[in-house]
């Protein structure tokens, strides 16, 4: 053996190796941009995912009540007080990436935000995947508070009058934004409340939908009628929706979403324990950390802002269940009716997914994004699907992007007519 040819194996096995490293890395980052529809799946399952939910416990006996009487009695619940604890499992069947596909949904909406990692457009899309623990409070419209329990670490979102805060314990960084319009302060509506999405599936209800009353549960000890929605149409991922709603109070308290094609729910949140008695006031309080980095988040977005809340105090929507073409309240084009809407978005971006040409980097992602999506082609065209359980999405060759929760065929259809 030459001397020192172990030493010279050894550093050229380090250089292959940080060579590699480089290389996964860079990946990651061009991947990113290209996961539009994960990033999309993302933000629904954020929102969806924080609506309580919980195993049924027992059968109690309960009055008789219509679907549209139950369907009344959430509209007319006013529960301005609550407090619990919240467990949401998300199942869309994303790949196993090691650790990459958490990466991938949090680094493809941090374009819109500031780069904290308390700015809750990224935090919050953290529960698109797997099972997580939080806490929930609601003190009028003013106030409200969701936490999500980590391994020895918290992230907080705070709504407080005019003043909400995001607060990561584990990085000590804070996220701060302020809301006012005429000098009064801006009636948020916390996307952790149950009412709130309760409320916008049930405005989704039309001739497309069925929904029905099948029996009753217990939910966190609460007795609770159990409400049926399921798609009239075919072509859909959705197979059905189950929300359970406290017989006292009308409050929502159980979501499930399981999709078309059988299988474990898609989603499954829930509280654990509920009060609605007052919390208290010191719940809503904050003061940023000694040390913590504060990063200020009014001047990323005026009309919406990188907390979660719209200009008007509801929650940011998600591209979903349209009524006919044209813009949506989030701003995207939609195509079709009911449940086969399907959101167009247009990236400007001519020649699809990376092709891998002029660099060895490049045709390892190119080879890396087709093993996450399927290659169709059509009158548009060519392009690539990526699938879920849930929210499927077609990017095409000329830059724009077909989401919705349909199957493959009906975004190629739609790509072919647009």
């Amino acid at each position: 053996m030459a001397p020192y040819e172990s030493d010279d194996s050894t550093g050229a096995a380090q250089a292959d190796d940080e060579l590699r490293a480089e290389l996964r890395a860079e990946r990651r980052r061009k991947a990113a941009r290209y996961v539009v529809p994960v990033a999309v799946v993302g933000v629904a399952a954020a929102t969806i995912g924080l609506v309580p939910a919980l195993a049924d416990s027992g059968d109690p006996d309960l009055p008789k009540i219509t679907a549209q009487e139950l369907i009344d009695k959430i509209a007319k619940s006013d529960v301005q007080q609550l407090s619990g604890t919240v467990k949401i499992s998300t199942d869309l069947g994303l790949p196993d990436l090691g650790g990459l596909e958490s990466g991938l949904l949090s680094g493809a909406t941090q374009g819109g935000g500031d780069g904290s990692s308390a700015d809750p457009t990224s935090k919050l899309t953290e529960l698109a995947s797997g099972t997580h623990t939080l806490r929930v409070a609601a003190d009028g419209p003013e106030k409200q508070k969701v936490s999500v329990l980590e391994s020895g670490a918290e992230y907080s979102l705070i709504h407080n009058g005019t003043d909400v805060w995001g607060y990561d314990s584990k990085s000590n960084e804070v996220y701060h934004s302020t809301a006012a319009d005429s000098g009064k302060a801006e009636q948020h509506e916390t996307p952790a409340t149950p009412k709130d999405f309760a409320d916008e599936v049930l405005k989704s209800v039309d001739d497309t939908t069925s929904v029905t009353v099948d029996g009753t549960a217990q939910v966190a000890g609460r007795d609770a009628y159990r409400l049926v929605i399921k798609p009239k149409q075919s072509g859909t991922t959705v197979g059905a929706i189950s929300i359970a709603v406290d017989a006292r109070t009308g409050t929502p308290l159980k979501f499930t979403l399981t999709p078309s094609s059988g299988g474990a729910a898609v989603i499954d949140a829930g509280y654990t324990q509920v009060s609605f008695a007052k919390p208290a006031a010191s719940t809503f309080d904050f003061t940023p950390p000694k040390g913590a980095k504060v990063t200020e988040g009014d001047k990323a977005g005026k009309d919406t802002g990188t907390d979660g809340w719209d200009k008007g105090g509801k929650a940011s929507e998600t591209p979903g269940h349209g009524s006919a073409k044209g813009l949506d309240k989030s701003g995207f084009d939609v195509l079709g009716k009911g449940w086969n809407s399907i959101a167009v978005l247009d990236t400007g971006s001519k020649g699809g997914l990376p092709t891998g040409s002029g660099s060895a980097a490049g045709g390892d992602l190119s080879g890396f994004l087709g093993s996450l999506g399927d290659p169709v082609s059509g009158k548009f065209g060519k392009g690539t699907v990526f699938s879920t359980r849930l929210i499927n999405a077609l990017i095409t060759d000329d830059g724009k992007v077909y989401v919705g929760a349909v199957d493959k065929a009906a975004l190629v259809k739609a790509a072919d007519a647009g």
